[in-house]
C-alpha cells in the first residue's frame, strides 16, 4: 500500500502544536475568556451584595434587640416572639454567608497562589513546571492555560536547543577541512596547487550555501520573510528550473520529463522563493535517483482556486520509519548526504505562499513531493 504523509501548514509556526488548528480562533478564544471571566467577577459580586444586605439586616435586627434590652425603645411583647427568632436567624445566615464566602475566596486563593510560584520558576528558566488544575471553573482553565503556555516554553527551548546544536554539527565538518588544509600548505606538507587549494575553495560553497539556508529558514520561521509577489505563468518558470537541471541530470544519466497542462490559470507567488522550492526538490530527486532512473515533473490545476505541481523520481525511495520527519530541519536518512535543510526551506516557503506540501514514497519505488498553491482570481491579461 502507498504510504503518505500530509503536512497542512498555512503560515503555521513549527513550534505550534500540530494537534492544534492554525491559525487559531484568537477572537473566539479571547471572547470566551471574557464571558469566564465576567461570570466569575459576577459571581464574586453576587456573593459580595448577599454578604451585605445579610450583615446589614443581622446588625439592624441585633441593634433592635440591644436598644430594646436596654430600654431605648418599647418594642410590644408580642413582637418579642417573632423579633428573637428573626435575630437569631439573621445572626446565623451571616456566619454561614461568611464562612462559604471565606472558603470560596481560600479555593479561589490557593490555586492562584500555586500559580504565582510555578509563574516565579517559569521567570527562571523552568519549562517543565507545571500546577495543579482545581478550583472554581475560572481558575482552573486559568490554570490550563498557564500548563499550555509552559508546554510550548519547553518546546520552544528544547528546539532552540536541538538547532543550535545541529548548527554546531553541520558548521563544524568544513571547518575543519578548511583547517587542516590551511594548516598543511603553511607547514609546508601540502604544495599551493590546484588540488589541494579547490577542497578549500568547495568546503567555503558549503559554508557559504548552509549560511544561506540558514538564514532562509529562519526567516521563514520567524514570518520575517518578506515574499516579493509578481504575476506569473508557473509553467515557464517550471521549464526553465529543468533546463537548468538537464546538463546535472544527463551526466549522471538521469533521465528528466515534464508534464505540464494548457491553459494553467494565472498564479501571484515570489518567482525566486519558488524557483527555489523547485530547486530543492529536484536536487533532492537527482541525488537519490540511480543511472537509467527518471524523474517526472508535473503541473496542473486540480481545481480553480488552486495549482499543484509534483516531482516524482524512481529512486530508493523514503522508510516508513523517516516519512514523517523529512521536513523537518536537519533531519537526514543515514544515506543522505545533504545538509537537512533543503525540504525544511521548502516547506516554509510553501508554507508562506499560502500552500500545502505533502510527501508520498514506497521504499525501493522512488517517491513523490507534491505542492499546491491558492491561484490569482484574475488570470493574465
Amino acid at each position: 500500500m502507498r504510504r503518505s504523509h500530509r503536512f497542512v501548514h498555512q503560515n503555521r509556526p513549527p513550534w505550534w502544536p500540530a494537534d492544534e488548528p492554525w491559525p487559531p480562533s484568537g477572537s473566539a478564544r479571547a471572547e470566551a475568556w471574557r464571558r469566564m471571566r465576567g461570570r466569575f467577577f459576577w459571581r464574586i459580586g453576587c456573593l459580595l451584595a448577599l454578604l451585605f444586605m445579610l450583615g446589614f439586616g443581622g446588625l439592624l435586627v441585633l441593634s433592635w434587640l440591644l436598644a430594646s434590652a436596654l430600654g431605648v425603645i418599647s418594642i410590644p411583647r408580642g413582637a418579642l416572639v417573632f423579633a428573637c427568632p428573626l435575630g437569631l436567624l439573621a445572626f446565623a445566615l451571616t456566619f454561614g454567608t461568611l464562612f462559604f464566602v471565606g472558603r470560596a475566596l481560600r479555593r479561589t486563593a490557593r490555586p492562584i497562589g500555586d500559580m504565582i510560584e510555578a509563574a516565579g520558576r517559569v521567570a527562571e528558566g523552568d519549562y517543565t513546571t507545571r500546577v495543579a488544575e482545581h478550583g472554581p471553573r475560572e481558575v482552573r482553565a486559568l490554570a490550563q492555560a498557564f500548563n499550555s503556555m509552559s508546554a510550548r516554553l519547553q518546546a520552544s527551548d528544547e528546539q532552540r536547543r536541538s538547532l543550535l546544536a545541529d548548527v554546531t554539527h553541520e558548521l563544524r565538518t568544513p571547518l575543519t577541512v578548511i583547517q587542516g588544509n590551511l594548516e598543511g600548505l603553511l607547514d609546508g606538507i601540502y604544495p599551493p596547487d590546484r588540488a589541494h587549494l579547490e577542497p578549500i575553495v568547495e568546503e567555503t560553497r558549503v559554508l557559504s550555501r548552509l549560511i544561506d539556508d540558514l538564514r532562509t529558514l529562519a526567516l521563514t520561521e520567524s514570518g520575517a520573510l518578506k515574499l516579493q509577489k509578481e504575476t506569473i505563468e508557473i509553467g515557464e518558470l517550471i521549464s526553465e528550473t529543468v533546463a537548468a537541471f538537464r546538463p546535472q541530470a544527463d551526466t549522471a544519466g538521469v533521465a528528466f520529463s515534464t508534464d505540464i497542462a494548457p491553459s494553467l490559470p494565472a498564479i501571484e507567488v515570489d518567482p525566486a522563493r519558488i524557483r527555489e522550492v523547485l530547486e530543492n526538490l529536484l536536487t533532492n530527486a537527482l541525488r537519490y535517483t540511480p543511472q537509467g532512473g527518471a524523474v517526472r515533473i508535473t503541473c496542473f490545476a486540480p481545481d480553480a482556486q488552486h495549482l499543484t505541481v509534483s516531482v516524482a523520481d524512481t529512486g530508493s525511495g523514503i522508510a516508513p520509519d523517516d516519512l514523517p520527519h523529512v521536513f523537518d530541519r536537519f533531519y537526514k536518512s543515514h544515506e543522505s548526504r545533504g545538509s537537512g535543510l533543503g525540504l525544511a526551506i521548502a516547506k516554509n516557503l510553501i508554507a508562506a505562499h499560502g500552500g500545502e506540501i505533502s510527501v508520498e514514497s514506497e521504499p525501493e519505488k522512488g517517491a513523490m513531493i507534491r505542492f499546491t498553491l491558492p491561484v490569482k482570481p484574475h488570470p493574465l491579461p
